[in-house]
């Protein structure tokens, strides 16, 4: 085998771990494949976030349809997330087409949206469940308009996230719907995020792909992997210990975010080396 089609395979079996793991955790695919993208394969952050973005509204069109079947979306929530969420998107894409966001510039940007969105996913990982037993109770009993207006507001705040670093659409997502709509179910909430995630990527992706900032070769290598991934890891999830999981990724997630925070903050002294491109 070739270096080429080693390292075309290797995208392949990341997308396929990452889709496993996507399944098992709901989590999304951003917080893992983003920095896999960039620490493993050497892909510059804005092509990795780009690149994601488009793979994410991919996989998650498939699982918006079998929610939609299942009955698991609340449109209306859907509806005030994308206010939000769309026009921030569309704005701060046009602001990072005033970066050279694929130069060093761009580079140092993402990686540092990219490092706290992580580090934030990962908390809302391992401390959801004490996070929404103290606030749910107090943010669920707000008038509905404070609650719409909330909720179009975290949507906006999603939007810019999402589109600088792909992350946030998850956990984080996840976590902010239990705290304002408690009573409605947990497999409502994750399906009303995935169903959310959908337009949110795709204008993000696209916005990404105006930039420059999209390599579809990779996007295809990855897609190959992560569709029988997400399908294995939700048939298996309701087998697996899900608060275990959730720690063993948040520490994961961690660990990422201080590899990326290291390449932000080199030592005094140190030689940065510069990254090649990897064949593909």
């Amino acid at each position: 085998m070739s270096a080429v089609h080693s390292v075309q395979f290797l995208y392949t079996v990341c997308g396929f771990v990452v889709g496993l793991l996507v399944g098992l955790t709901g989590v999304g695919g951003g917080s893992l494949m983003t920095p896999l993208l960039i620490l493993l394969f050497g892909v510059h952050p804005a092509a990795a976030v780009g690149t994601d973005l488009l793979h994410a509204a991919a996989t998650k069109t498939a699982g918006s349809v079998v929610h939609g079947l299942n009955g698991t979306i609340d449109w209306r929530v859907v509806r005030r997330l994308a206010t939000g969420s769309i026009p921030m998107t569309v704005i701060t894409i046009a602001a990072m087409s005033a970066l050279d966001i694929n130069g060093a510039a761009g580079r140092d940007f993402v990686n540092a949206v990219l490092t706290l969105a992580l580090i934030i996913t990962a908390v809302a990982l391992v401390f959801r469940d004490r996070i929404v037993a103290r606030y749910a109770a107090r943010l669920g009993s707000q008038e509905p308009k404070r609650v719409a207006a909330l909720t179009v507001l975290i949507g906006g705040i999603l939007g810019t996230m999402v589109s600088i670093s792909s992350v946030g659409a998850g956990a984080i997502g996840v976590t902010c719907l239990i705290l304002l709509y408690p009573r409605i179910p947990t497999a409502r909430i994750v399906g009303t995020d995935i169903a959310h995630a959908v337009p949110l990527t795709l204008v993000a992706g696209v916005g990404h792909w105006l930039l420059g900032s999209i390599d579809l070769q990779i996007f295809c290598f990855l897609i190959l992997g992560s569709v029988p991934g997400i399908l294995l890891g939700s048939y298996a999830a309701v087998r697996m210990p899900e608060t275990a999981l959730r720690v063993v990724l948040a520490v994961a997630l961690i660990v990422v975010a201080t590899k990326l925070s290291i390449g932000l903050f080199p030592s005094p002294g140190s030689v940065v080396a510069v990254q090649t491109p990897v064949p593909h």
